[in-house]
């Protein structure tokens, strides 16, 4: 360790931007790799939906007077009569959507009151989930599961402003009914009226997803809309989805020529996940992009240290071999030199990647960093820096005596 230690003193700025580099390196990549892959546990996060069955087709109606319910109703009787369509819904809005409709929803009317002075939907057991509204047969369209209680009946199909029941996900049923007892129970929303939890669903996230949020509070309304602007679903076998949403665009339009269908908004499910994601995607390949171009620029500079000292190193190394060192020892001196700055610089980067997680939580309401982040980030730049100074160390073991000391 003393002649080790002795030639870093002989370095120190050298060996004090070494450190600097790896601990700005170890700060940036463990906070790098936790968005990352919460990132792409986004991208792969499960909708509750059957997607591969599914196709949506957007009408937007530009006669204000029209019956709406009535034309919603025509509209899917006839889209049910295409060949290869075995159900067909309206509904208002859908996972991975651009539509969303959020109530604040407490398990009392006392909470709801409560929350309402403290201006705060965020408290005292209130929450603000996604609501989705659809016609009869909307869960089994879309292929949501019930794990408790039953569908709608059909006289709870009314108007917006009289819902009497709702089906609750998992999570939005523990969160605002702690002891289990969410079925049969009644929430309150901003109406004040009660509502009786007739179901619950595992899963069913919500349209626009949070980063790090919580994306399964959701819940399901029984409605009769009278929106001008409607989704309708579609289901049948995945070979048949581009088929029927060309015929279903051509009897929606023979049926009422005044509406807009947006051509960007016929599409399978799994085209609207995707264009949903397109964005965190390319977010997950420039930040992976920016970590590899790190951790190589790192190992880059070990090495290239390394490699500096071996050539200025050539008399020191020739006479501790003459002396009677082996290869083996001059290996393990280099190695255990470059374990040593590594090291510094890992215990300086688990502080500035503490500190970094810190700025995000504050700035963009980032989570706290996961512990295990940083022993898995030390564990890599460890390997990493072994790794890069291998190389080097094995030249320097190589050297021959003689040569080293006549090179002098």
């Amino acid at each position: 360790m003393h002649p080790m230690l002795s030639s870093l003193r002989h370095h120190k700025l050298t060996v004090f931007l070494l450190i600097l580099q790896v601990a700005l390196t170890c700060a940036v990549v463990c906070n790098v790799v936790f968005l990352v892959v919460d990132r792409i546990q986004q991208i792969a996060l499960p909708s509750g939906l059957d997607e591969p069955m599914l196709s949506i087709i957007e009408s937007q109606s530009i006669d204000k007077k029209q019956n709406q319910l009535a034309r919603h109703d025509a509209d899917l009787a006839a889209l049910r009569a295409i060949p290869g369509v075995k159900m067909a819904v309206a509904a208002d809005s859908l996972p991975f959507g651009d539509q969303e409709s959020s109530y604040g929803t407490c398990a009392t009317l006392e909470q709801l009151e409560q929350a309402a002075k403290l201006r705060s939907m965020q408290t005292n057991g209130c929450v603000q989930p996604a609501a989705y509204a659809g016609t009869p047969g909307e869960l089994n369209t879309l292929g949501i599961h019930l794990v408790a209680g039953r569908d709608f009946r059909d006289d709870e199909y009314v108007d917006d402003d009289k819902v009497p029941a709702a089906i609750l996900s998992a999570e939005l049923a523990q969160k605002l009914f702690p002891a289990g007892n969410a079925l049969g129970n009644t929430i309150y929303t901003g109406e004040r009226k009660p509502i009786r939890v007739v179901g619950i669903v595992q899963t069913l996230v919500r349209p626009r997803l949070y980063a790090f949020g919580t994306n399964q509070l959701t819940m399901l309304f029984p409605s009769k809309s009278a929106d001008s602007y409607i989704f309708y679903v579609l289901r049948s076998a995945p070979a048949d989805r581009q088929r029927v949403l060309k015929a279903a665009a051509a009897k929606l339009m023979q049926l009422d020529p005044d509406r807009i269908l947006p051509p960007e908004q016929m599409q399978t499910f799994e085209d609207l996940r995707r264009a949903y994601f397109q964005r965190d995607r390319t977010m997950v390949g420039l930040l992976v992009a920016s970590c590899a171009g790190l951790l190589f620029v790192t190992a880059l500079g070990i090495s290239g240290l390394a490699n500096f000292w071996v050539q200025q190193r050539r008399r020191q190394i020739g006479v501790r071999r003459a002396i009677g060192a082996t290869r083996s020892e001059i290996l393990r001196h280099f190695l255990l030199e470059n374990f040593v700055i590594v090291s510094a610089g890992i215990l300086v980067g688990v502080v500035l990647a503490v500190v970094l997680n810190l700025l995000l939580m504050k700035q963009y309401e980032v989570p706290r960093l996961p512990w295990f982040y940083l022993p898995a980030g030390a564990l890599v730049l460890w390997s990493l820096g072994q790794l890069a100074v291998l190389a080097p160390a094995m030249r320097a073991s190589a050297v021959p005596p003689v040569v080293a000391t006549r090179s002098a």
